[in-house]
């Protein structure tokens, strides 16, 4: 299997898959799968297999490695779920009033931060075994990912809160996204100085941290950009860009989106590097492994009707090279 340039999982989920995430160890080929089947998913795809699976009581929204052998899963239950994969052990550590749609680990912290639909973001501590707080907004969190030691998160009514996680007793700036529409996700740069978001609008927004407003960023280094958008006998169909991953060494990004495709993007430079074959269904969720030599790519449909037929649920694992992934000229700015 490591010899193809991309290849399927087997036993893939039965529903939509709503997140994928590469195990942090650069040095293992473990990948994790969450589903509105109620299930998460651990593969070796080195070995193209599945080594397990656990269960919730409802559709599983989100997923995260802690370590390689512990994870963190969330969903519609509202319960946060710990497993141990190598004794195969789950325990509840948590719960929201609302389905948790968002779960970030942080290692140099020790803590893992839940978003969920009640409106609320809550930070645990391991070392401590409890809740260290409860943190109350006023929109549903749609989105949300860790620069460092610092917590970016996409709310429903296109607000971006971010927060310093060794001080969480207030927000420390407020932002209004610069896309029309509801963001769909959000991921920070690898070099922790920015972040990048999407829209429903088949739209991408490039942000940087510093400062205290987004007036305050020179303009040349925030922009947006419209992609996942086809023109067909004289109309443009644009559909949302659903998922966002970045390429660990090179600061690059991948998008997904509702058109089935996936775009390599060099953000230094303003330019796709490249586009990959359509794929069968929606682009819910990308993951990059850590060392910048796979992508991990779920085909699933995100907003399915009653009565249609649509593809089969697929997890495609693609090799990448640097021509696909690697800035073409020195960037034009860190």
């Amino acid at each position: 299997m490591s010899e193809l340039t991309e290849f399927q999982l087997s036993n893939p989920p039965t529903d939509g898959i709503s997140h994928l995430v590469f195990s942090p160890n650069p040095n293992t080929r473990y990948l994790l799968a969450s589903s509105w089947d109620t299930n998460v998913y651990f593969y070796d795809v080195l070995q193209n297999k599945l080594v397990s699976s656990h269960q919730h009581t409802a559709p599983v929204l989100t997923c995260a490695f802690t370590d390689e052998n512990h994870v963190l899963s969330g969903g519609l239950s509202r319960q946060l779920i710990h497993s141990d994969l190598s004794r195969q052990h789950d325990e509840v550590i948590g719960s929201h009033d609302d389905a948790i749609k968002c779960i970030n680990y942080s290692p140099a912290l020790r803590c893992f931060i839940t978003g969920s639909w009640d409106k609320t973001i809550r930070v645990s501590d391991f070392r401590q075994s409890r809740g260290v707080g409860t943190y109350i907004q006023s929109e549903k969190v749609i989105t949300m990912d860790l620069a460092g030691e610092v917590l970016v998160v996409g709310t429903a009514q296109k607000n971006v809160l971010i927060w310093d996680l060794r001080n969480m007793s207030s927000v420390q700036q407020r932002r209004i996204s610069t896309l029309k529409y509801q963001t769909r996700c959000l991921r920070c740069f690898p070099n922790e100085k920015g972040y990048v978001m999407s829209s429903t609008e088949g739209r991408v927004a490039v942000e940087y941290l510093s400062g205290t407003t987004s007036e305050e960023h020179d303009i040349k280094d925030r922009y947006a950009f419209k992609c996942h958008r086809v023109k067909e006998g004289g109309k443009e169909y644009i559909y949302p860009v659903y998922s966002i991953s970045f390429h660990q060494q090179h600061n690059t990004f991948a998008t997904g989106g509702g058109d089935g495709l996936v775009n390599v993007w060099d953000r230094f430079n303003k330019k796709r590097l490249c586009q990959f074959a359509q794929y069968p269904a929606d682009i819910s969720s990308l993951s990059f492994h850590p060392d910048g030599t796979q992508i991990a790519i779920a085909s699933s449909c995100v907003y399915p009707e009653l009565g249609k037929d649509y593809p089969k649920d697929t997890i495609y694992v693609r090799k990448v090279g640097e021509m696909e992934t690697k800035p073409k000229k020195p960037p034009l700015h860190k």
